[in-house]
């Protein structure tokens, strides 16, 4: 952790590299930041308010379904690139003695400015439908630590056996996809079967998602077993993943 602390120039220079690379000769620039999730919050709501008509009770479906688009966007946006982050700086690992760890994570960085954008528009979205800021909003910033713990270590993870199997990379969008519809974004948990109920449980993200929508949307303070499953499971998966990082990096300069 030392040596990440030093780099921390680089670190910054490969995360605002990252930021000015992607709206490169963008026509709408950062705009996009905030244009792709108001899109697929438009499709969702339209097919899953009017045509499956998920209840939401005395929430409007379009904001039930922001308070947790936008998290798990953040999360999709940050695995997707961390895990190809290595390789994409392959030069960098061959010619420069760095530490390695700062790759996935400058990469994690660079999605915060999305995720700045975004939450200002669900803040807007509060607002427009009059939804009372709860005192519970405070819990948020916690929130959100232990699914940047989730997300660092599952890119550590990924990012590492990216550099062996490449299949990692193209075979991750489909993973995302399918973990999302294991996830109550779409839909409130309490539809679930009893019998699926366990399984999705120990879907470390049910727990973040319920966290989110029980302090901003309910005021409530979220001290369920869910997410206190979800805390201890995002930080074990933090360690392990650094700890395999770690290890693998020893042979990324020999095969990447």
């Amino acid at each position: 952790m030392t040596e990440i602390f030093k780099s921390k120039d680089l670190y910054w220079q490969l995360t605002f590299r990252e930021i000015k690379a992607r709206y490169k000769q963008s026509v709408l620039g950062y705009a996009w930041a905030i244009l792709v999730p108001l899109l697929n919050l438009l499709v969702l709501s339209i097919v899953f308010s009017h045509f499956f008509k998920i209840p939401t009770g005395s929430i409007p479906y379009p904001i039930y379904l922001f308070v947790a688009l936008v998290p798990w966007m953040f999360l999709t946006n940050s695995i997707s690139a961390a895990t190809g982050s290595v390789v994409s700086n392959a030069a960098l690992i061959t010619k420069v003695r760095l530490p390695r760890e700062i790759l996935p994570l400058s990469a994690i960085s660079s999605k915060m400015i999305d995720l700045i954008l975004t939450v200002g528009i669900l803040i807007l979205f509060l607002i427009i439908y009059h939804i009372k800021f709860q005192p519970t909003l405070i819990f948020v910033p916690f929130i959100f630590l232990i699914q940047l713990c989730l997300i660092c270590g599952i890119s550590f993870f990924l990012s590492a056996t990216n550099v062996f199997f490449r299949d990692i990379e193209n075979i991750l969008g489909v993973f995302l996809n399918f973990w999302m519809y294991l996830t109550p974004v779409l839909y409130p948990p309490e539809i679930v079967p009893e019998n699926y109920r366990l399984f999705f449980t120990l879907n470390p993200m049910t727990g973040i998602i319920g966290a989110y929508r029980q302090t901003v949307l309910f005021g409530n303070i979220p001290l369920g077993a869910d997410f206190i499953y979800s805390t201890f499971f995002s930080i074990l998966i933090l360690i392990l993943g650094f700890l395999y990082y770690r290890k693998r990096s020893l042979y990324f300069a020999d095969v990447i």
